[in-house]
């Protein structure tokens, strides 16, 4: 099918605003040619809604459903990049939102087990994957803070909403020369991302960058 005038325009400011966002992430940290190139494939826009369309490409945060956000993507890329994916991997994620993050993971990971708390998004973001033909991630309404147990031990854990400290369930769940991203701090403040390296037992602590996550509340919403 042949495009208007008007759409080939819009196309074209669309794959301009998409590489002005490539290379923004490259300026701020992101060197990891297989996320950028992940980052460059999957279309945001799809985990928005109509009206947030035309800011997809901007490098900030946007609302979802249910009072949440989508992460803006220097933060969805760093956090992937930080979690040192090999693609033999079992990732955790605390926190589905959109599925947007989930997509990414289910991209560099043999398998995506996500938890989101509130019913209405945890569906829709399944629907969502489903659609898009995903078929190695696993969706569940819980706890966030409670993980997967049943699943465990994963060999990444990725925590997208702040915690005022480490979660302890989730360290139990982290195998054995695992890693862990999640922001530490107050919902009120910034918080610190923290890297979380699980080696001989032993839990070794890095502190990353300052970030804004919602807060991680304990039990679910239907």
């Amino acid at each position: 099918m042949d495009l208007t005038l008007s759409q080939m325009m819009t196309k074209r400011s669309e794959i301009k605003k998409k590489i002005n966002l490539i290379i923004d992430l490259q300026k701020n940290g992101v060197e990891s040619s297989e996320i950028l190139k992940v980052m460059e494939e999957v279309d945001r826009q799809i985990f928005l809604e109509e009206s947030l369309k035309p800011k997809s490409y901007e490098n900030i945060a946007l609302p979802i459903d249910c009072g949440q956000t989508i992460s803006q993507p220097l933060i969805v890329a760093l956090m992937t990049q930080y979690l040192d994916i090999k693609k033999e991997m079992r990732i955790l994620e605390i926190g589905t939102g959109s599925g947007y993050q989930t997509f990414i993971l289910s991209k560099l990971a043999r398998f995506v087990y996500t938890v989101e708390r509130h019913k209405f998004l945890s569906i829709k973001a399944y629907n969502l994957l489903k659609e898009l033909g995903v078929s190695n991630v696993f969706c569940k309404h819980g706890d966030g803070g409670l993980g997967w147990k049943d699943q465990a031990p994963f060999d990444r854990i990725i925590v997208t909403a702040c915690a005022q400290d480490i979660p302890g369930r989730l360290v139990e769940q982290l195998s054995e020369n695992g890693k862990m991203i999640v922001p530490i701090g107050d919902e009120h403040n910034d918080q610190i991302l923290k890297k979380i390296s699980k080696k001989e037992g032993k839990l070794i602590v890095h502190d990353l960058v300052n970030v804004r996550f919602v807060p991680l509340i304990e039990g679910k919403e239907n």
